[in-house]
């Protein structure tokens, strides 16, 4: 298994408030406000950043690291809020790095993503939205005619409101639970640093779960780990 240039890590925290999940998204409004804007900023600027590559073969330095921050902020309050709520440490108002925070987002450096590549990167990542809709985007229907009812609760959505329903009446956080959440977003931090072409190589169709990134296994030797035999 070959080690993806996007790194997304979630560390839990081993004690979490039983309630504090209910109000997070409040405190969490000055954020979503900001990443609004920041959002509208990293679309733009990736539309110049895939005229720039068309034209000149290169991504320009500053909006990759612009697009790098956006992602790695809203990891940091998806991680604290409702896309796993795996943290009461207040998420940081800044795009740079923090490394001892519990959520964690990097790319590492690497080639230029192909010239050609904006033309279709949006086409060949049709498969992982669908996918990741799939998970993230679902609706619950219930009862029959007049009486129906449609519920936005997803895979994730469930599982989270489980978290915190466990949170709420037993302080303790299903491991399962965490490790999925955070699988799905790393899946989807991963699709989403293709399309800004943050890197030019194609997310794997894999849901990585856990905290820590999956390392590479190591290659076996050619002779098959056996020690040849030097005779004296």
């Amino acid at each position: 298994m070959d080690r993806y240039p996007v790194r997304v890590e979630g560390h839990r925290d081993e004690s979490l408030s039983r309630w504090l999940w209910l109000v997070k998204w409040i405190i969490l409004i000055p954020h979503y406000i900001v990443l609004a804007v920041l959002w509208i900023g990293l679309v733009v600027l990736t539309l110049v950043a895939y005229v720039a590559l068309l034209f000149t073969g290169r991504y320009p330095e500053s909006i990759r690291a612009y697009n790098i921050g956006v992602l790695r902020w809203t990891w940091r309050v998806g991680y604290y809020g409702y896309q796993v709520l795996g943290t009461d440490r207040y998420p940081p108002f800044t795009l740079a790095a923090v490394p001892d925070y519990p959520a964690r987002f990097q790319a590492e450096p690497g080639p230029p993503p192909p010239r050609w590549l904006p033309l279709v990167a949006w086409l060949f990542a049709v498969p992982h939205l669908i996918l990741l809709g799939a998970l993230t985007g679902a609706t619950w229907s219930f009862g029959d005619g007049d009486a129906r009812a449609d519920a936005p609760l997803s895979l994730v959505g469930a599982a989270v409101l489980v978290a915190a329903v466990a949170l709420l009446f037993s302080g303790r956080y299903p491991a399962g639970l965490h490790d999925l959440l955070v699988g799905v977003a790393r899946w989807n931090l991963r699709v989403a640093a293709y399309l800004t072409l943050i890197t030019g190589r194609y997310p794997p169709f894999r849901l990585d779960q856990g905290g820590s990134e999956p390392e590479p296994e190591p290659e076996p030797e050619p002779d098959g780990g056996r020690s040849a035999t030097v005779a004296s």
